[in-house]
């Protein structure tokens, strides 16, 4: 990711895209990168708006869930402006709500909780057995057959370290391979500050980078091929336990449904010593104009 700010590597930019500017007491603006976008990517703009909404609440309640609704296509061209509303600082729990604006209109929503950290009961499901990370290869590495495609957006380096257990939708489409899930290790490029509140906002950018693939996979259809237009409509996350993004997490997708041009896809993610950090859900708009 190239952004219009300095910066050495794509990691390096990826935190300075989530340093939004303060122009006002809860008002930020945040930067876009310089790619040649149609529209904004949703995962910029979630974690932008969490950065937003993390700032207005004190630093021992880190956030929890968050549940956001992506209403218009943001514009590359121009900042983004977040407004935030405190809506309720309760005695364990805090509530934000963000609205992303550009050119005098919502572009996205999000509420975000946030908790005082406490102790309970614990279960959870446990992680798959996947190969390790480091038997894998990296995503511009696994799509240099394609690099011709997309204006070279395959083969480019990216500030999250991508590995798919599976094929990706794009080589699924050539090699047959047909699954309603798809797991894939993740990790920032680099090594980030110690800030926890930069670290969960890294995941959620993160976290919309491939969670629709499992809706493609069953079909044969990839992202970029012509036979598939889609977007993210909604996405909500759940923060279990603390964690580290530029440390290795598997993210263990799958898509329950799919119709009505929209699909349903569900995540976990686990730490690399198997703990349940994250759940994700999100829906997207799916339309296959060849079919």
């Amino acid at each position: 990711m190239t952004l219009r700010t300095q910066g050495e590597t794509p990691l390096d930019k990826l935190v300075d895209l989530l340093d939004l500017e303060t122009i006002e007491v809860d008002i930020f603006r945040g930067k876009q990168p310089t790619e040649a976008l149609q529209r904004v990517f949703g995962g910029q703009v979630a974690g932008q708006a969490l950065v937003a909404a993390g700032r207005t609440v004190p630093a021992d309640r880190p956030v929890h869930s968050l549940h956001a609704y992506f209403l218009r296509p943001g514009d590359p061209e121009i900042p983004i402006v977040y407004e935030v509303d405190r809506i309720r600082d309760g005695r364990s729990f805090t509530t934000r709500r963000v609205v992303a604006i550009q050119h005098g209109k919502p572009i996205f929503n999000l509420s975000a909780s946030f908790q005082l950290v406490e102790t309970g009961i614990e279960h959870s499901t446990p992680m798959p057995d996947v190969p390790a990370p480091e038997t894998l290869q990296r995503l511009e590495d696994r799509m240099k057959p394609y690099h011709h495609e997309m204006d070279g957006w395959y083969s480019r380096r990216r500030p999250i370290d991508v590995r798919y257990v599976g094929d990706p939708p794009r080589v699924a489409k050539d090699t047959g391979y047909r699954a309603a899930t798809s797991r894939v290790w993740m990790r920032a490029d680099g090594t980030l500050p110690d800030d926890p509140l930069l670290h969960v906002c890294a995941m959620t950018f993160a976290s919309d980078m491939t969670l629709l693939d499992s809706t493609l996979l069953n079909h044969g259809l990839a992202w970029g091929a012509g036979d598939v237009v889609g977007a993210s409509l909604d996405h909500a996350m759940w923060f279990h336990r603390p964690f580290r993004a530029d440390e290795w997490w598997l993210y263990d997708q799958e898509s329950p449904w799919a119709g009505a041009s929209r699909g349903l896809a569900r995540g976990s993610i686990y730490t690399r010593d198997g703990q349940l950090a994250v759940s994700v859900v999100q829906e997207g708009l799916l339309r296959t104009p060849s079919r």
